[in-house]
């Protein structure tokens, strides 16, 4: 087992912006990955199998909920903290962050800004030790960047709500406790519902056969005649805005974590790059590995500028949609380059399991895709700087 060598650029002195709170939950985050993320992640991604040890440490570096109030278990930490947090996981593996901001931005988020007092008292806390797994169904087989054509359906029995209909490429699925699932009524409205594990007509079948997310488990959400109370109905938020305000804190989330991953394939290369002789000299001297090396770190640099802006627009309570959506869009697709060039600086080894780089690669050939498609957030920066709507 290689020990875990990794030391994080800052390029441009971006620490000196940090409050010493936001180091300590950084460092602490970074210290968890090295310690007990690194060493096993390999391995469970090569068997396609999440690793549900590390549930109860991600719960104690404040991944789960982390800027929910801790009067409903959560840390209490900004918005910058929880960036933070999701870069160090990410840094560790993009799985094992969607687990993380499944869980605070998709699943606590919606019960605490859209749930009642009981609503929070009874699952925020579950969730936020990691007692309980939450999982956020939206995406259905036949509507993915068309959220609003979801055929899910709910209708009033009176007593209760009868749900049917089915999600699909649900993080957390196969396992989760709780799942806020979003449906429309009968006038075609949308709402969230929690439905529970154990509620008849209710499976969460395992989608198997990834190339990527591997150490993240993935799966269905079915609804067969599934009987939900009605306490159960999210009642201070209704219609398309609700899940995707949802999906703009976890977009914000992979801002940061997208970054995580570049800083790691980043950093096994130019450690690769000192240490691999051709020709009698380190390959790093080369110019072209240079030139590759020299681009990853200015465009980390520059994502990281991005991303800490936006994270102070999102404490002032001022950051936009679109805002979030570019630098998801922009960070992503920035990894995904640097993984593929670092795989090149390592030649034949950047394939192998004894170096990161290519899990990170296929990692994020599914993020650049999940949460709003790279097109998709393109045609949102498209929209706000226009004002015409190509979605219509």
């Amino acid at each position: 087992m290689k020990p875990d060598l990794f030391q994080a650029p800052d390029y441009y002195q971006l620490d000196d912006l940090l409050t010493d709170e936001h180091k300590l939950v950084r460092n602490t985050a970074r210290d968890w990955v090295k310690k007990y993320l690194s060493p096993i992640i390999e391995e469970y991604a090569q068997r396609s199998e999440f690793p549900k040890s590390l549930v109860g440490g991600l719960a104690e570096v404040g991944a789960f909920g982390s800027y929910i109030p801790e009067a409903y278990g959560g840390a209490g930490l900004d918005q910058i903290s929880y960036g933070l947090i999701m870069q160090e996981l990410e840094r560790g593996d993009s799985g094992i962050r969607s687990t993380a901001s499944v869980q605070t931005s998709l699943v606590m988020g919606p019960i605490y800004n859209y749930g009642n007092e009981e609503q929070r008292k009874k699952y925020l806390p579950k969730l936020a030790s990691g007692e309980w797994i939450g999982s956020f169904g939206l995406t259905e087989p036949n509507h993915g960047s068309n959220p609003g054509g979801m055929e899910t359906k709910f209708k009033d029995m009176g007593d209760h709500f009868l749900l049917n209909g089915s999600k699909m490429w649900i993080s957390n699925a196969p396992i989760c406790d709780v799942a806020v699932v979003w449906a429309k009524n009968e006038e075609g409205r949308i709402h969230g519902l929690l439905v529970e594990r154990g509620m008849k007509g209710f499976s969460t079948p395992e989608t198997k056969n990834k190339w990527s997310l591997r150490a993240s488990i993935t799966g269905e959400l079915i609804f067969d005649n599934v009987k939900v109370p009605k306490e159960n109905i999210l009642p201070n938020k209704s219609g398309l805005s609700a899940p995707l305000k949802c999906l703009d804190n976890a977009r914000y989330g992979i801002a940061w974590g997208a970054i995580g991953a570049a800083m790691d394939c980043y950093d096994t290369a130019l450690r690769y790059a000192k240490e691999r002789t051709q020709f009698g000299k380190p390959i790093g001297q080369f110019q072209l590995q240079q030139k590759k090396l020299a681009e990853m770190i200015t465009e980390i640099t520059k994502a990281q500028l991005l991303t800490w802006r936006l994270g102070v627009l999102k404490n002032e309570g001022k950051a936009t949609s679109a805002q979030i959506s570019m630098a998801k869009r922009n960070n992503v697709a920035m990894a995904l380059d640097i993984a593929r060039e670092a795989r090149q600086v390592l030649g034949a080894m950047g394939i192998s399991g004894e170096y990161s780089i290519m899990r990170h690669a296929m990692n994020l050939e599914s993020v650049v895709t999940y949460e709003g498609t790279h097109d998709v957030h393109l045609l949102i920066t498209g929209l706000d700087i226009t004002g015409l709507n190509a979605f219509k």
